[in-house]
């Protein structure tokens, strides 16, 4: 069964020139992580942010850090984005030769790993990696820029993977990632996803937008329920550190 709805915002869309500014600001604005999109220019056509840039972001954020790889190959940063402060790390299935060994290897560290889904991508990805997995990151754009549509055929795929997750009885995030507003997450939430990336639907208007953008990504329940309550809703869960076994 799916969770609460975590929020994480993608700070692609965010002002470059005031990151720190802009990372306390959707902390405080109620965001459950925040979203960093990791782009080399060679496995998508932009260059983005790197692991020094990461490290200078964690003092301004309690909140986990949620590390997306669009980089190839995948496994040689693996390490420095960790040790920069990734709490989740996810990677795509076509960044490196063995996938298992790469979600293994981020495990390792006591980091959530995950993989992330193209458009195009198949679910057969999925077939013996679940049991690695904490994460599964639908992309409903094809990655590489923000501002892109929704693309609704991914609906579909969100709702066949949630179907998979409940196979397994384990509390894998089923996060989406690609023109989210508060119209294509209630799309998003319906299908099965309980975690949702947005950029330019969070980091509109100006600072002080931010917490009621964020509610209205949440849906309207949500927002009734803190409207009418007394007490505040249920707060989505804590991201705690990967158990490794004995």
């Amino acid at each position: 069964m799916q969770s609460e709805l975590l929020i994480s915002p993608s700070i692609l869309s965010a002002d470059f020139a005031e990151l720190g500014k802009e990372v306390r600001a959707i902390d405080a604005a109620g965001a459950d992580m925040i979203h960093i999109d990791v782009m080399d220019g060679h496995y998508v056509p932009n260059i983005t942010i790197g692991p020094a840039i990461v490290k200078a972001l964690k003092p301004h954020s309690k909140k986990p850090f949620d590390v997306h790889l669009m980089i190839t190959p995948a496994d040689p940063m693996i390490d420095a984005f960790i040790d920069a402060g990734a709490d989740l790390l996810t990677v795509h299935p076509d960044a490196g030769p063995h996938l298992h060994r790469t979600l293994q290897a981020i495990r390792a560290r006591g980091v959530k790993a995950g993989i992330a889904l193209n458009p195009g991508t198949s679910l057969d990805v999925l077939d013996y990696v679940m049991d690695s997995l904490d994460i599964i990151l639908v992309m409903s754009v094809n990655p590489g820029f923000g501002g892109q549509s929704f693309i609704h055929s991914q609906l579909e795929k969100i709702a066949e993977i949630r179907k998979r997750i409940d196979q397994t009885g384990r509390d894998i995030i089923l996060e989406v990632d690609g023109g989210v507003n508060p119209l294509t997450a209630i799309e998003c939430r319906r299908a099965g996803a309980n975690a949702l990336v947005a950029g330019s639907a969070v980091f509109k208007g100006a600072g002080a937008s931010y917490a009621e953008n964020i509610l209205a990504l949440r849906g309207p329940e949500f927002v009734a329920q803190l409207q009418t309550s007394k007490s505040p809703p249920k707060s989505p869960p804590k991201i705690t550190s990967v158990t490794q076994p004995a």
